[in-house]
């Protein structure tokens, strides 16, 4: 038989260069009828195994009534139960006849591409940062950023926190929707077990949140990323050219070089929009809604009364209250950055710290330090010296 070049060559001899059968058949050593055959034929030759009966023959009428019954039977299973019909080949025939007709017997899910309009929704995720984070005093914790992405024009931002629960992602919402500039018309979350009450129905508190602003909510279903794949594919794209090869001096440095890390991807072209996110976002803002004139309050909040050690205790770390004020009653509000505390009953100020991120630390404020030490008066003691004749008398 032919091989394809030798096929190729026959033909361009004769009806390129013209050079007859009977030349070709000296030329060449071939046949007149292979010749012919050759240059008769416009396809070229293929060679053809032909094909010898299978083993698996006889019991593929058993194996296709196994999978209709079954279509996730495994193969270890299938091949288990036409061994006992007499079937003695191997492992690897039946599983690859398997991946060839499972197809025919499983309802595989069909997708189709999605058109957002501008502004329509937002999707959202949470990622866990592959290595944690430093966060002063020596220490690294554990950390995750809320991730979002805008469907129309894929720009995306991101918040760094330490823990969570809602107020601590609720502010990573807030952070990023400020930093899109404009509101969304629905948020699209999977079942975070803060924001999710089950049965498709928010927490009071992520309730809350979205009608200050106001927006919509939707939790997608179990098991379903693909209906937030926008943000997936952000994510994905975030966790390969983010981290690698970064380091934090500590989790503002982190907040700040996602922040410009995310000026950087949107301002890239996106390869299925073959646009910029930046640019579709300022059409986006256009049809969007304006952010409201303040934000969300989301700080935790309790009261407490001054107890005599004028400290107040959070997230495992001990902040120092005003002195003076010991016994009264203090609102403590506890924010992503500070620690407040104030009086209820005049509202001076108890306490404002930095909200420190490293555990069990004691945090005093210099002022309360000092009223500390005035406060506790502490007066030199006076020694009694008596002569050494005292001690004699009492020795003789």
């Amino acid at each position: 038989m032919l091989d394809v070049e030798r096929w190729a060559e026959l033909r361009r001899e004769h009806f390129v260069r013209g050079v007859p059968i009977k030349e070709l058949v000296r030329r060449t050593g071939l046949s007149r009828n292979t010749v012919r055959a050759a240059l008769r034929s416009s396809d070229p030759p293929v060679f053809r195994v032909p094909e010898r009966p299978s083993k698996l023959d006889p019991f593929k009428d058993e194996i296709h009534r196994l999978l209709t019954d079954d279509p996730k039977l495994s193969g270890v299973r299938v091949r288990e139960e036409i061994e006992s019909l007499g079937f003695d080949g191997g492992k690897s025939i039946v599983d690859e006849y398997l991946r060839e007709v499972r197809p025919m017997f499983v309802k595989l899910r069909t997708h189709q591409r999605t058109v957002y309009r501008p502004g329509e929704i937002c999707q959202w995720d949470l990622w866990e940062t592959s290595v944690p984070v430093p966060v002063g005093h020596g220490q690294l914790r554990r950390a995750w950023v809320v991730v979002c992405c805008l469907g129309y024009s894929r720009a995306g931002a991101g918040a760094l926190i330490f823990k969570k629960e809602a107020p601590d992602v609720l502010w990573g919402m807030t952070r990023c929707v400020w930093s899109l500039g404009a509101l969304p018309e629905l948020m699209v979350w999977d079942r975070e077990g803060c924001l999710h009450a089950g049965g498709g129905r928010p927490t009071d508190v992520y309730a809350a949140w979205c009608g200050q602003l106001p927006v919509g909510w939707l939790f997608c279903a179990p098991r379903d990323p693909q209906a937030k794949g926008a943000v997936e594919r952000l994510q994905e794209y975030m966790e390969t050219n983010f981290e690698p090869g970064r380091r934090f001096a500590n989790h503002l440095d982190f907040q700040l070089q996602l922040d410009a890390w995310f000026e950087k991807a949107n301002a890239r072209t996106h390869k299925t929009l073959r646009e910029r996110p930046i640019d579709r976002l300022r059409q986006e803002r256009e049809v969007m809604r304006a952010l409201p004139a303040r934000e969300p309050d989301l700080d935790r909040r309790w009261v407490t009364r001054v107890a005599p050690d004028p400290h107040v205790r959070f997230d495992t770390n001990d902040y120092s209250l005003d002195p003076n004020l010991v016994g009264r009653r203090v609102e403590i509000r506890v924010s992503q950055r500070e620690v407040i505390a104030v009086a209820l009953d005049t509202g001076e100020l108890a306490a404002r710290h930095e909200r420190v991120f490293a555990k069990n630390k004691t945090i005093t404020a210099l002022e309360h330090a000092r009223t500390l030490r005035d406060r506790r008066g502490v007066e030199e003691l006076v020694v009694e010296q008596r002569p050494l004749s005292v001690y004699d008398q009492l020795i003789a």
